[in-house]
């Protein structure tokens, strides 16, 4: 479900999806992709990733945190490993375990979670 989440995001080099699940049940949903209210192109004309871009797992947390849900031991479905920026965000949202299917070029995120003693699984 991650995967078709994705395929929301006006990103033209990486679609991600992430999903926040508790007790059963998506407690939020996020894909990568510019802020609330900007205007919905990721990349400038040079194929670059704006710096203001949003990750997916970093919208997924936002989006709980301005709900006002817990996100106190959810599990988080991505569709890509998280990068270290997230993964700092994952350990203070509470989360217990990530399931991810690609993996990204850089573990630094993965292994950041996994020191933390945040469960870690990959899946095809």
């Amino acid at each position: 479900m991650a995967g078709v989440w994705a395929q929301n995001s006006y990103c033209k080099r990486r679609q991600v999806g992430a999903l926040l699940v508790k007790d059963r049940m998506i407690i939020s949903d996020g894909y990568n992709g510019t802020p609330s209210g900007f205007e919905n192109q990721c990349e400038d004309e040079n194929g670059v990733t704006k710096p203001y871009v949003l990750h997916a797992e970093a919208n997924a947390i936002t989006k709980v945190a301005k709900s006002g849900n817990s996100s106190k031991g959810a599990t988080l479905y991505v569709t890509a490993s998280p990068c270290v920026e997230c993964s700092k965000l994952i350990i203070q949202a509470g989360i217990s375990r990530v399931v991810y299917r690609d993996e990204y070029r850089l573990t630094d995120g993965i292994d950041l979670l996994r020191r933390a003693g945040i469960v870690v699984e990959q899946v095809d």
